[in-house]
């Protein structure tokens, strides 16, 4: 999320017509369009965070840029050319690293939040816990995963709290 994304198109060399097909899980289908009789670009219905990456004479590449949720879906560049047709198709997920967040609660007892990730990320202690993380799923797709440490022996000093994330991994250390 965040960043700019680059789905590139088979490389043909005598491009007739080039067309990407966007369907976004939510909201609707958009299209891109190049036609190298006329050199003519056509688009419908796409938002302005998604155009060529260059000229689509020279490099068919579609580029997204700002990548959010709502850019998750299906990508299909199909290329005319003098060769034949081709077409290549990407599945688009998008991933939110977590906010991490340790804390002590009013029993002084270590809590990690991974708060609003995709997909919801792990969360585990250095020292052995016996806790039990709860999940809570928000609207936009977005998890926030909460653990709170417990365990038999309470003189630790120093507790780490570690994060797992396809995003990011990250670990915080408190002391209670």
């Amino acid at each position: 999320v965040g960043n700019s994304s680059v789905l590139t198109c088979p490389p043909k060399s005598n491009i007739v017509m080039v067309t990407w097909k966007i369907s976004p899980k939510v909201g609707g289908h958009c299209t891109l369009g190049y036609r190298a009789d006329q050199n003519k670009t056509d688009r419908t219905n796409c938002s302005n965070s998604m155009n060529w990456k260059f000229r689509p004479d020279r490099d068919p590449a579609l580029e997204i840029r700002q990548v959010g949720i709502a850019h998750e879906g299906n990508y299909t560049c199909e290329v005319v050319a003098t060769e034949g047709n081709f077409h290549k198709t990407y599945h688009l997920i998008v991933l939110v690293p977590p906010r991490l967040t340790l804390y002590c609660d009013d029993h002084g007892n270590p809590v990690c939040e991974a708060a609003a990730g995709k997909p919801a990320a792990q969360i585990s202690w250095v020292l052995e816990s016996n806790s039990t993380p709860k999940k809570e799923g928000h609207d936009n797709g977005t998890v926030t995963v909460l653990s709170k440490f417990t365990a038999y022996s309470t003189n630790m000093t120093n507790i780490t709290c570690v994060v797992s994330h396809p995003a990011v991994n990250q670990s915080k250390s408190v002391a209670c």
